[in-house]
């Protein structure tokens, strides 16, 4: 016992000693004293409480320090005999709590420290209470460097959903405009006339005028190609006949002007040939010919703008979209494949997409609806990507916060999510919601009661930092979100199928307020895309820039379509269906192509109109045979003759063969009047040889119009009404005479 005091005597004999020297400071770097403390943060942030501010208040003490601190000694180490008492009380208040295992290397340090003699030099030892406020302060500095740790310990460990949260306060939904289309809704709008919205009168003009003059420079070049000027009447049938072609679709693009079955489409044939629509097609442009080859002479240096082909149309559907319509409280930003496989550098391959070759654009839609309300044209990684990074910046292209406003809720997937996006969406006053990963900067690294590898369907955990709430959910696999708007968990539950006991059930299981919103808004994109390729329009072409022409009018039309559908809600009728509205559309554009030709075709002359007009200046002068009495074996002489047709017709009151040449009656005949049901008619031929003229036939009639013919076995010549008569349908045919004789 005397031995063990002694210890104690000159352990003391060696502090008092150190502390009078001004110059020698009491270090703590790897002995007893670190131990110690480490040993109490650890205690304390099991209990969670601060393992320095919690001590400090056990009993604070008149000048603001701990009660169990003791005074200073001034006393040489040889008077210490009676502060000796004191110090072992003190030693006893400091004892440190039960250490585990792993700290006895450091308890025999301790130990091996208190039995050996203290040389003057400075050298490691444990600080007792009687040290002086220096000493304190050098004591506490591990702990004192280290940030403050919650009490409530939801910023450094993972919660239980049973543990309450508290809602973040969510920014006051405030729109530019109110939600919906920004149009007259008191106007009836057709389907053409909204597609008339994006694609305007001008942007159309500018097309033609491009168009024609890359046509006048390709034959300049020593192409050879039927070619006449495009005008806006055949450009609708133009466009209207690319609509067709996602609706009804062929093998080659010249089967939709093939007349054999099963190819006889009329629509296509009817108003626009096949040589016309081709050579519009290939001469289609853009843009500005002598811009472009300016532009051109730039590449490969800052100023060259790989998107200037598309740049007018580009423009104009971009700002008509933006304009139109105000979106709902809930959008979306993903990226969208336009398929091409055309060797371009800007071209993208994404592997989980199902489109994996193509163009990528980024958009922005609403989640209810899937309007196309912004985005732009990914152009690669030679493109200037300044500050966070592309999933950074390309949010924050698409956000335009003048035209939306304030109180967004904005969901992205993993690409996009990280807290600094979505504090800096907080800051322009946009909630966001997405997947994220955990490789992001700052998710919480932390992995104290986080959720188990093998955890159960519907189990999760939830963190709250910095004022985002992170979720792990357990699904088929582990699901990770970050919100800055939403509660843990409210309760809500959703339906899966469990495997239990070796049967599939459904089963509800809790899910995470996020991840179901995030189920429910995420979508807008996909449901876009899914419109556009219902009935796409998108066709095989060599020039990447007319792949583009194909999908800004899929965005054209179902954007139209959902101003349509939205606007015949509001006045409580029923919206047509996505087909029925391209069917009336394209129907619109022919009529109004047709209907502006109309209009604008020159008035009739005497050249181009079936008028009775004179030989002479009297009715007996420069008379002529009539064609209709000489066909009926008569010679009588006329005055008369059509001033478009230019032949001699009887024009009296008792004999009309102006009528009868020009209607196809023609008195003789088997049949005075030919009905326009008639299948089979017979054919009269005439020759100098023959004394009156013949009739051959019957020939089975294979195409008819308003004054002329097709028959079978007579190729594609086609004959006048007046050449031909109805009969009835042969006994025998040809085949069946041949078989049996006459």
């Amino acid at each position: 016992m005397a031995e063990k005091q002694k210890q104690r005597y000159t352990i003391l004999e060696a502090l008092e000693a150190i502390q009078n020297r001004s110059d020698v400071e009491v270090t703590d770097s790897s002995d007893s004293s670190c131990s110690e403390y480490e040993e109490e943060e650890d205690t304390y942030l099991l209990l969670n409480r601060d393992p320095v501010y919690d001590q400090e208040d056990e009993t604070p003490g008149p000048s603001g320090t701990s009660s169990t601190a003791a005074p200073q000694p001034s006393s040489p180490p040889a008077e210490a005999s009676s502060p000796l008492s004191s110090e072992d009380d003190e030693d006893e208040e400091y004892v440190p709590p039960a250490r585990k295992t792993r700290r006895s290397s450091a308890s025999s340090r301790y130990t091996t420290c208190r039995s050996q003699k203290v040389s003057p030099s400075p050298a490691p030892a444990p600080t007792p209470p009687s040290q002086s406020k220096k000493g304190q302060q050098r004591r506490r500095g591990p702990s004192s460097k280290q940030p403050k740790q919650a009490t409530s310990g939801r910023g450094d460990r993972w919660c239980n959903p049973e543990e309450p949260d508290v809602e973040p306060p969510l920014p006051k939904f405030q729109p530019k405009h109110p939600p919906g289309p920004r149009i007259d809704r008191t106007v009836a709008w057709s389907p053409l006339s909204l597609f008339k919205l994006f694609f305007s009168s001008s942007t159309i003009h500018t097309i033609i005028n491009n168009t024609n003059d890359n046509a006048a420079r390709r034959k300049a070049s020593g192409m050879h190609f039927k070619w006449s000027p495009v005008t806006v009447q055949n450009f609708f049938i133009f466009l209207a006949i690319i609509l067709y072609s996602g609706m009804v679709h062929v093998h080659s693009r010249a089967d939709m002007w093939r007349r054999e079955w099963p190819y006889n489409f009329t629509f296509p044939r009817s108003c626009m040939t096949r040589d016309t629509f081709e050579a519009i097609f290939w001469s289609l442009h853009l843009c500005d010919i002598e811009e472009d080859e300016e532009n051109q002479k730039k590449k490969g240096t800052p100023e060259y703008d790989r998107l200037f082909k598309i740049k007018p149309l580009y423009s104009q559907i971009v700002t008509a979209c933006k304009s139109l319509f105000q979106p709902c409280r809930e959008i979306s930003i993903d990226e969208r494949m336009v398929a091409s496989k055309a060797r371009i550098g800007f071209r993208q391959f994404m592997r989980d997409k199902p489109t994996k070759f193509g163009y990528k654009l980024f958009v922005l839609a609403e989640s209810s609806s899937g309007y196309t309300w912004n985005f732009f044209v990914y152009q690669g990684k030679t493109a200037n990507v300044q500050g966070e990074g592309l999933s950074f910046t390309s949010v924050m292209d698409l956000m335009n916060f003048t035209l939306l406003g304030k109180g967004y809720h904005l969901y992205v997937d993993n690409f996009y999510t990280s807290p600094a996006l979505f504090q800096q969406l907080a800051t322009n006053f946009t909630s966001a919601c997405g997947t994220i990963r955990q490789t992001r900067i700052g998710f919480p690294k932390t992995q104290i009661n986080e959720l188990p590898k093998k955890a159960e369907r519907g189990d999760m955990r939830w963190l709250r930092k910095d004022n985002l709430l992170f979720v792990k959910w357990k699904d088929t696999k582990d699901v990770t979100v970050c919100s800055s708007f939403h509660k843990a968990y409210s309760g809500d539950s959703t339906r899966r199928r469990v495997k239990e006991d070796g049967q599939w059930r459904n089963k509800n299981i809790p899910v995470p307020d996020a991840i179901r919103d995030y189920n429910k808004y995420m979508g807008g994109v996909d449901l876009s895309d899914a419109m556009i390729q219902y009935y796409s329009v998108r066709g095989k072409t060599m020039k990447w820039y007319k792949t583009f022409f194909y999908h800004f009018m899929d965005i054209a039309v179902v954007n139209s379509y959902i101003l349509f559908k939205l606007l015949a809600i509001e006045r409580g009728e029923t919206p047509m269906r996505h087909k029925r509205f391209r069917e009336v559309l394209m129907r619109e554009m022919v009529d109004e192509a047709q209907a502006a030709v109309a209009a604008a075709a020159p008035r009739p002359t005497l050249s181009t109109t079936c008028m009775p007009m004179y030989f002479g200046q009297t009715a007996t002068d420069q008379r002529r045979v009539c064609v209709v009495c000489k066909d009926q074996g008569r010679k009588v002489k006329t005055p008369v003759y059509c001033s478009k047709c230019d032949v001699a017709l009887c024009f009296t009151s008792s004999r009309n063969c102006f009528k009868d040449y020009h209607v196809g009656a023609v008195k003789g005949d088997p049949e005075s009047q030919i009905p326009p049901a008639t299948d089979w008619v017979l054919l009269k031929v005439i020759k100098r040889k023959w004394s009156e003229p013949r009739w051959t036939g019957p020939f089975k009639v294979v195409e008819r119009t308003s004054h002329a013919v097709r028959l079978q076995g007579k190729g594609d010549s086609w004959y006048h009404w007046s050449q031909c008569a109805a009969t009835d349908p042969p006994i025998r045919t040809l085949e069946q005479i041949r078989q049996g004789g006459v």
